[in-house]
């Protein structure tokens, strides 16, 4: 936590204060009250959409989460008179009342949740000494890249339909993970003909076979900090869906990231349940094979005959229940197949000028050190050193137009940064706040290198930075509970796409799973995790859900825009 009056003064040390932001109530056992259709663990966005899809069909659910505040990496937290998301920069195609993700914020927040549309350039890179903006629209992305790359139109054009074809075949891929086995085969071989054969190929590979031009690749994966995996490991499915999910431009929350939770807890309470924070959930509990209930830190006891893990598929099966469970769902043989994501580095500036006195831009920025994605990640994983691979650089306090209204004259910036979880294994026992002069001096010295890489974008913030902090992967485990810090759940490999297994329902009776590991990460990704988790929970009950959802006045929505959202 620091200071800086201008870019060469000391860093000073103050005192973290809580944030005022606190979304959802207090736990307390005897809050907790009669009997519940489904206790949730976890008020990541995935848990919040299965809990509030549940309850407009009647139900009540009590969402468990141990933070102090809900929503996953969507709540927001303020200090020292600024305020930041944790994960939400920008979400895709919320401009249109059509699109699944849209239909579906609406659908569980009563549509009380509004959105501010990013600038037409939504995402810039800054690859070595060049700099690439993207526009917005499938026409604003075609000329954008054409500019830069004249000789390269057709392998664009051609790009560009990749992307709507895997769009298409997505829905499909969606469609197997609520679906019976027998049921699935026969869709499986009905669909081989309409799903390209390189949905499931690393994005490397793909793109290498439609051009040979490495830094039109680069640029085109200049998202790749996305899903958290560079181009020759990531499988091309997440990439076309990031893709594809922001072509038509970026979009923030007005009233900041935990707007969401605050909008969805009431749905959620309409039906008698609700969201507890504080509520730190160490077991779940079994009779005999059937999950049955949970046992919280404070070893009260709840119980419910559905329980419905959001805590993500590691944690699920290695801290929540006893290996022999663990061991009958068949985990120990899948475990091997999936990896963590990348863990990273956070940083929180505050700045007391105005977004537009500072000529913040609604833009982000993606800076690279050159276009060689995968050799950057592996030169700065073998040395930490060497140049980050990416960083990335969020400007909330100019995508909000409330921001303003809630903090008068000031601006908050958002900087990401890759890491490796090994760079701070040796604290990972220390308490958060208090993990020695050690550790915070690391931190200090990568705040000079994210700040260094700030102001050389952003020559107008020198002198004027007044608050900023750093979180590692250990402030990550601490507040959300992914152990090395990863923020993207599981790692988006081509391997992972190929695990039957990771769906809502478990081969527990009675535990579900819901989330960005059960589908693809990203906000709405594990949004129609939450829905497909509501469906696999009771289907003749979403029936209407699932018509709401999937058909529009009448017409069907179409297949891009099920896998745009």
């Amino acid at each position: 936590m620091s200071t800086a009056e201008n870019k060469n003064s000391s860093p000073k040390k103050k005192s973290l204060k809580p944030s005022p932001i606190r979304i959802g109530t207090r736990y307390r056992a005897s809050r907790v009250e009669g009997t519940y259709d489904a206790i949730v663990i976890g008020s990541g966005i995935g848990g919040l959409t299965t809990a509030a899809c549940m309850a407009k069909q009647g139900k009540k659910v009590l969402v468990l989460e141990q933070h102090y505040t809900a929503g996953g990496f969507t709540h927001s937290y303020a200090r020292n008179g600024y305020e930041w998301d944790v994960g939400v920069h920008y979400i895709g195609d919320m401009g249109s009342p059509n699109t699944l993700g849209r239909k579906l914020f609406d659908y569980i927040t009563d549509g009380q949740l509004k959105w501010a549309p990013m600038d037409d350039n939504y995402d810039r890179f800054y690859i070595g000494d060049e700099q690439f903006d993207l526009r917005q629209g499938k026409d604003g992305f075609i000329n954008s890249m054409v500019s830069y790359f004249p000789e390269e139109e057709t392998a664009i054009r051609r790009y560009v339909e990749m992307l709507s074809k895997v769009a298409s075949a997505m829905q499909f891929f969606t469609l197997n993970k609520i679906l019976p086995w027998p049921v699935r085969k026969l869709l499986n071989l009905a669909t081989k003909p309409v799903v390209p054969d390189y949905i499931n190929k690393t994005t490397y590979e793909v793109l290498s076979g439609i051009t040979r031009n490495e830094k039109l690749i680069a640029v085109l994966t200049g998202q790749w900090g996305d899903c958290g995996l560079t181009p020759k490991e990531s499988s091309f499915l997440i990439h076309a869906l990031i893709a594809k999910h922001y072509i038509h431009g970026g979009y923030y929350p007005i009233g900041g990231a935990s707007r969401m939770a605050e909008t969805i807890i009431p749905v959620i309470q309409s039906a008698g349940g609700d969201v507890l924070t504080y509520a730190d959930v160490k077991e779940i509990l079994f009779d005999g094979d059937t999950a049955v209930g949970v046992r919280m830190a404070d070893d009260h006891c709840l119980y419910a005959p559905r329980i419905i893990s959001n805590a993500g598929v590691l944690n699920t099966f290695e801290k929540l229940m006893p290996e022999s469970m663990a061991k009958k769902a068949g985990y120990p043989k899948t475990r091997p197949h999936i990896q963590p994501s990348m863990p990273h580095l956070g940083m929180y500036i505050g700045v007391k000028s105005t977004a537009e006195e500072l000529k913040l831009p609604k833009t982000n920025f993606w800076i690279y050190p050159s276009p060689d994605h995968d050799g950057n990640v592996a030169r700065f994983i073998e040395d930490q050193d060497n140049p980050f691979p990416v960083v990335y650089i969020s400007f909330p306090s100019a995508k909000d137009p409330s921001y303003q209204s809630r903090y008068p004259g000031t601006s908050s910036i958002e900087v990401v940064a890759p890491t490796t979880y090994e760079q701070f294994a040796q604290w990972k026992d220390t308490i958060w706040g208090k993990r020695g002069e050690d550790y915070d001096q690391l931190k200090d010295e990568l705040s000079e290198r994210i700040l260094a890489q700030v102001y050389e974008k952003l020559p107008q913030l020198k002198g004027k930075i007044d608050y900023f902090e750093l979180s590692t992967p250990l402030s990550t485990d601490y507040f959300c509970r992914y152990t090395r810090g990863e923020i993207y759940g599981l790692d988006h490999t081509p391997e992972r796409f190929n695990q039957d297994w990771l769906r809502p329902k478990t081969a527990i009776k009675g535990l579900y799973l819901t989330g960005q590991d059960i589908l693809s990460c990203g906000v709405v990704g594990a949004m129609i995790a939450g829905l497909l988790t509501t469906v696999a929970v009771d289907t003749r009950a979403s029936l209407p859900l699932m018509k709401k959802m999937f058909v529009d006045k009448g017409n069907p929505v179409s297949p891009s825009q099920l896998a745009e959202a």
